[in-house]
């Protein structure tokens, strides 16, 4: 799995011009899933990013986790995170897991992150066409790939 996660100090998704979640201060996290991911990964992934500290303390460094904050957390399936660029212009998405995959692993990242955080994490729709807007803090952007944590 790979996620993109973005400190950010609000965020939105909008399904078909309509307001579907939103957060304040916290973070958007972008996930994709791929072919041989596993709840392994998810609970690695969610425990990461509950703990990673990327917000400022007193002293301005950044010293503090999500919890730390009590902060909000927005997570956007994104199967895009698992292209392939190596040959051509044209992105290979052959390594994205399918629906039967993605979408548990998916629901599973943010039902652990939930309960680590305390607090329900909102949501995109797994496959719709979606507006995610933000505002970057920072900028703060970090990728994470649970493939690479050994």
């Amino acid at each position: 799995m790979r996620l993109v996660i973005q400190r950010v100090g609000k965020a939105s998704v909008e399904i078909a011009g309509e307001l579907y979640s939103s957060i304040g201060r916290g973070l958007l996290i972008l996930v994709g899933v791929a072919e041989g991911d596993t709840p392994a990964d998810v609970e690695w992934l969610a425990a990461k990013t509950a703990a990673m500290r990327i917000f400022p303390d007193e002293n301005g460094v950044m010293n503090r986790s999500l919890i730390d904050i009590a902060g909000e957390a927005l997570a956007v399936s994104q199967f895009t995170l698992t292209a392939s660029t190596r040959k051509g212009n044209r992105p290979s998405y052959i390594h994205a897991a399918g629906h039967d995959v993605a979408v548990p692993l998916y629901e599973m990242y943010c039902a652990r992150l939930s309960a680590l955080l305390g607090r329900e994490v909102a949501r995109g729709v797994f496959g719709a066409d979606m507006q995610v807007s933000l505002v970057n803090d920072g900028p703060v952007t970090i990728i994470i790939d649970s493939r690479l944590r050994e």
